[in-house]
């Protein structure tokens, strides 16, 4: 870091961090996480990185290996769970930093990340503190162009702010942030990483972390770059998965949390619940074709105006499939789940988390 002078000191001096990376498969992406993790501005003496691997099949674990042999800041433990959660609360309990910072395998940092994070972290006072997101495609295709588009627009993903755009330019709390960065005494206070939840597990954090009075804060000027999806498959299990484990969340929190997480449900419901009441009544199923109508709609006017904005008619198509298909999953997701747990309790679904 150019001028310690510029974060807020902790007992006189820089605390030390610890970085926790989960991961499984990620050969594509590991090396420039691990670049950029090597050119923070963030004192390396005050740096340690705990990756958290998921038993990959790939070359992940030998690129890992290559960099542990290579920078002393780094470490690699074994995840056999193949979970995120398990892999955050391994790693947290074996770090020794008094800020956690979490990280994932999926992104790029810029060089100032670890020391923004870690100065507004301790001007604000809050609990956890993140940036924004700049979404990238995970390939070089139109579709790959589309879902990150789709998936960083408010008809995609709604109010998630550190999704989408904001014009301030100070810190401000929030619901919710990616990963985070966090104070050691947060975990202390209400716990770890709920390992039931395969995914969903930083919404359920953050949400009890609020419940307990906690402060979530965004950095709208610091940006990270994370890499989408490459495909309509891919984009359809990831959502799947977060619509699946969204009512086991509001059982664990007993509450709902955002209305944005329930969107996708109450679209999927407006094409279902008028077909089965058609039963009674042949006119209802005419909602489902008005839901579906009105859907296709909205979709093609956003599509429409991003691909105008994009100057690249050719992406209308795929736009408008990728917004489809992440609203058709994450709502049919969430009524299976909801499903599973009034059924058992709990979701006895344990996905692989390659990407």
């Amino acid at each position: 870091m150019n001028k310690e002078a510029n974060i807020n000191l902790l007992n006189g001096k820089l605390p030390n961090i610890s970085v926790v990376i989960p991961c499984r498969n990620e050969e594509k992406y590991i090396s420039g996480l691990l670049d950029s993790i090597l050119a923070q501005d963030y004192p390396k003496e005050r740096t340690e990185a705990i990756i958290a691997d998921g038993m990959s099949n790939d070359s992940t674990r030998k690129i890992i290996a290559e960099y542990v042999v290579k920078h002393g800041i780094f470490r690699l433990i074994d995840n056999p769970q193949k979970i995120v959660p398990t892999a955050l609360n391994a790693a947290i309990k074996l770090s020794k930093g008094e800020i956690i910072i979490r990280l994932d395998a999926h992104c790029v940092y810029p060089v100032n990340y670890f020391s923004e994070l870690v100065r507004v972290l301790l001007e604000t006072g809050a609990d956890n503190v993140g940036a924004m997101w700049e979404t990238l495609p995970g390939a070089d295709t139109l579709t790959a162009q589309a879902i990150a588009i789709a998936i960083s627009h408010p008809f995609g993903v709604g109010n998630a702010v550190y999704r989408t755009q904001t014009n301030r330019t100070e810190p401000f709390e929030v619901d919710t942030v990616p990963f985070g960065c966090f104070k050691r005494s947060v975990f202390d206070r209400i716990g770890y990483f709920d390992e039931e939840l395969v995914r969903n597990q930083d919404n359920e954090f953050n949400e009890r972390l609020l419940k307990n009075g906690g402060i979530i804060v965004l950095i709208p000027t610091l940006k990270l770059k994370y890499f989408a999806r490459e495909n309509y498959v891919t984009l359809w299990k990831m959502f799947y998965q977060y619509g699946l484990y969204g009512p086991l969340v509001d059982k664990k929190l007993q509450k709902p949390t955002r209305l944005r997480r329930y969107i996708p449900s109450i679209f999927v419901s407006s094409l279902i619940l008028p077909l089965v009441a058609s039963v009674l009544h042949k006119n209802l199923r005419y909602l489902t074709f008005l839901s579906a109508g009105l859907y296709a709609l909205c979709a093609s006017v956003f599509s429409l105006i991003i691909s105008y904005k994009k100057q690249n008619p050719l992406l209308l198509p795929f736009l408008w499939l990728a917004f489809l298909v992440s609203h058709l999953s994450y709502g049919i997701g969430y009524f299976a789940g909801l499903n599973l747990v009034r059924n058992s309790g709990n979701v006895n679904y344990q996905p692989d988390i390659s990407r």
